[in-house]
């Protein structure tokens, strides 16, 4: 993996409760370079040429603590020079087993499979999908019921590109993955042709908006509860009649708008999958 060398803002914050999955999948609404866990602390990792504060942050949290998932908690900056973040990232991933079939590794971790077993190998680099945060777990656990030989998917937020390669090896034709974050488009792109899908995924840069196709028998949008509230419509406009709708990203107190939202759009609640403090909902569009 190439190295990547430039100064980055260290914030380490720890929170009471320790909650880093929480912590974590907030954070990412901003434009971060990664984050990494450590026993009781989150290191987060930001470019220093973008202005992310500690007040962008604490405010973030604070919505954390208004909901009484959190206490309290402490932010510490630091900057740090000259850092290869690739190396840093690399010393913190692990083989992940997401179920019985299902196993994702990184290209630098060994590992055996078992039989039918599908081992997924995907470099995360500074995307989101790495399969450790419990709303990828989710989607990935709904794709081995959901998806179905010749399927055509779309995945909305696709960062890693890891559940539109799952979806292309757990047998459908073909998929769509789509991010408005130009490094997702090379770390899709690499993690495609890492698993020998390459020819099977179309990777865009940019948003639902930016996909002529329509149509889609099964659609994936792993995002925040705001954006999945904005691009309802644009997803209606994709999915195919009785086509299948994953939605993940979301936390349990986000359940209700949610379900209100899209069942009034046509959409029917099929089921509801739990991790942690995080959900994925599963509808069928009605057309």
């Amino acid at each position: 993996m190439p190295a990547k060398e430039k100064n980055f803002n260290v914030f380490r914050i720890t929170s009471t409760p320790f909650r880093p999955e929480l912590m974590s999948g907030l954070l990412w609404e901003l434009d971060l370079e990664g984050i990494t866990e450590e026993d009781n602390f989150i290191l987060v990792y930001t470019d220093e040429g973008i202005n992310i504060t500690s007040e962008k942050i604490e405010q973030l949290l604070n919505g954390l603590v208004n909901e009484g998932f959190l206490e309290k908690f402490i932010i510490e900056k630091n900057t740090v020079e000259n850092k290869n973040w690739n190396e840093i990232w690399e010393k913190s991933r692990e083989v992940i087993r997401i179920s019985d079939k299902i196993v994702i590794k990184p290209t630098f971790k060994e590992y055996i499979p078992q039989t039918n077993e599908l081992v997924l190998t995907i470099d995360p680099k500074m995307s989101f999908g790495t399969g450790e945060h419990q709303t990828t777990q989710l989607v990935l656990n709904l794709l081995e019921r959901y998806v179905k030989p010749g399927m055509k998917v779309l995945d909305v937020g696709s960062g890693t590109g890891v559940l539109a390669i799952t979806a292309v090896k757990l047998g459908a034709a073909s998929a769509v993955a789509v991010d408005n974050d130009e490094w997702c488009y090379e770390n899709c792109k690499e993690n495609a042709e890492l698993n020998n899908v390459s020819n099977s995924i179309k990777i865009i840069t940019g948003d639902i908006k930016n996909v002529d196709e329509k149509g889609f028998d099964l659609v994936l949008a792993n995002i925040q509860k705001n954006i999945l509230l904005e691009i309802l419509d644009d997803l209606k406009m994709k999915i195919k009649e009785n086509g299948m709708l994953i939605l993940s990203g979301l936390l349990l107190k986000d359940e209700e708008e949610i379900m209100i939202s899209y069942s009034d759009s046509g959409f029917t609640f099929v089921e509801k999958s739990v991790k942690d403090d995080w959900i994925s909902l599963v509808f069928n569009f009605n057309g």
